[in-house]
This record gives structure tokens, sequence and C-alpha cells, in this order.
């Protein structure tokens, strides 16, 4: 059974078991300001989810991730569809996410109606990877 919930202090040790792209002072921020959330399969962490405010107005998904045998049940879009209605019912018309090129992340978010709108390139920065697609989504009222 899905369930989602906020991510507590409680939940670090997991989290960071899923997450090495964040410090833990960010953590606690995620954990404050109620931006990142626990999913959950059979009363059991399955993964994690976690956005900012790009422009400090637009929510943009910055992580979500699943335990490898979670994955192919449905959670992900069931986290996804979760957030898309609270981000609506707080009054947001759009949604953003992005995914490296090279991921296949992308086809996960088409399918759920986000469409490619840019490309960052990091090439020759501290920062380097493949080409980051920038991807949104308008929330239907």
């Amino acid at each position: 059974m899905f369930e989602i919930r906020y991510v507590s202090g409680n939940d670090k040790p997991f989290w960071f078991t899923l997450d090495s792209h964040m410090s833990e002072s960010e953590f606690e921020l995620k954990v404050r300001d109620r931006r990142g959330y626990i999913i959950s399969d059979e009363g059991k962490p399955a993964g994690i989810m976690r956005y900012n405010l790009f422009w400090d107005n637009t929510p943009c998904l910055t992580l979500i991730y699943l335990k490898e045998s979670c994955r192919g049940k449905g959670l992900g879009r069931q986290a996804m569809l979760y957030w898309e209605a609270e981000m609506r019912e707080r009054g947001y018309k759009m949604v953003m996410t992005s995914t490296n090129a090279d991921e296949q992340a992308q086809h996960f978010y088409r399918k759920l109606g986000y469409a490619d709108r840019g490309c960052l390139f990091l090439d020759k920065t501290p920062a380097e990877q493949p080409p980051e697609l920038l991807m949104i989504k308008v929330l239907p009222p």
C-alpha cells in the first residue's frame, strides 16, 4: 500500500542511504520547510522525494529516488501525482524538474506530462556533467 508523508528528523539515516547529493544542513531545511517526503510501500520506507522553489516561485522537483527493489510498482508515479496535487492546492500553476540527458528519468517525466523546455550545459565547470534537461508541466486547474 502506497503512503507518502513529510520527512522528519528521525528519517535522516534512511534518507542518506538514498541521497548522497545533499548536505546535512540542507536536510534540516527540508524537514523544517516541509519540502521533503518519505515514500512508503507496505508500511516500509521505499524512497524519497524533495523539491525547492525555482525563482522563489515555481516548485522544482530536485530528486525522486526509489530503492531498486521498489521500482516498477507505480510508486514514483503516485508520488509525483501526490506532489503535483499538493502544489496545485498551494496555488502554483506549474511545476518543473530536470534530469541529465543520459538518464532514463526523462522518459518517466514525459509520460507524466512534463515537456522539455530547455537545457543547461555545465561542461568546463566544477559541476561538469551531461547536459541537464529542464522540464515543465502546467498544472490543470
